[in-house]
């Protein structure tokens, strides 16, 4: 009883500083029940490796300011045809997360080993996020966007389809898709501060809303 009662106080700090704490710019992915079944390339497409400077950049944010870091890209594969995605997937290195807005001694580190234990990413038992292709649309007369990507985003084992614009570039043998900055709610898959009343609370304070860029570079 004493807990909640010294603990009330700072639930109504709270909600006072999730107001107030911007989300993170991008637009909101398009999130809904996982498709189950991963997209089937034509005999046509030609298959592109996923390289190792691909990554999925993040940026979350808190009242008074925000960070941002990026996960490797460990593996893949697109399937290609005419420009279109047709199929693919790809493996995301949770253990290879990186602050990339604090300095070494600074508080990089710490931050890195707070958001890779249980509390958040708990990359001990969940090390990979995977991503799978379900569909890819072709957009037309939007700048800087020349497709709409789904599939279903698997982190901690849970799984959301989700739908984001991309933009996909052929160059001869290379392919690289960049997204716009989108947003994904984090708490829809099992992303939050949560050991305990007290964190949970300040998991409060956190925006729930977390921007992404994801970056594919891959070759034939």
């Amino acid at each position: 009883m004493k807990k909640l009662i010294y603990l009330i106080p700072f639930l109504a700090l709270s909600i006072v500083f999730t107001s107030c704490s911007e989300a993170p710019e991008g637009a909101k992915a398009a999130v809904s029940a996982a498709k189950g079944v991963a997209a089937k390339a034509t005999a046509a497409a030609v298959t592109y490796n996923v390289d190792a400077n691909s990554t999925v950049t993040w940026t979350g944010s808190k009242p008074g300011g925000k960070h941002m870091g990026k996960f490797k890209i460990s593996k893949g594969n697109l399937k290609v045809n005419n420009g279109n995605i047709e199929a693919g997937n790809f493996t995301i290195d949770m253990t290879s997360n990186e602050v990339i807005d604090l300095q070494a001694g600074k508080g990089k580190e710490d931050l890195e080993g707070h958001l890779g234990n249980g509390d958040f990413f708990d990359v001990g038992k969940y090390p990979t996020g995977t991503f799978t292709v379900t569909g890819c649309a072709p957009i037309k007369g939007k700048a800087g966007v020349t497709h709409k990507l789904t599939g279903d985003l698997k982190l901690k084992d849970k799984v959301h389809s989700v739908s984001f614009d991309t933009n996909v570039n052929m160059n001869g043998d290379k392919l690289v898709a960049v997204t716009p900055s989108f947003t994904i709610n984090r708490t829809n898959w099992g992303i939050n501060y949560s050991s305990g009343i007290i964190n949970t609370a300040k998991d409060k304070i956190i925006n729930d809303d977390v921007a992404l860029v994801i970056n594919l570079a891959a070759s034939k």
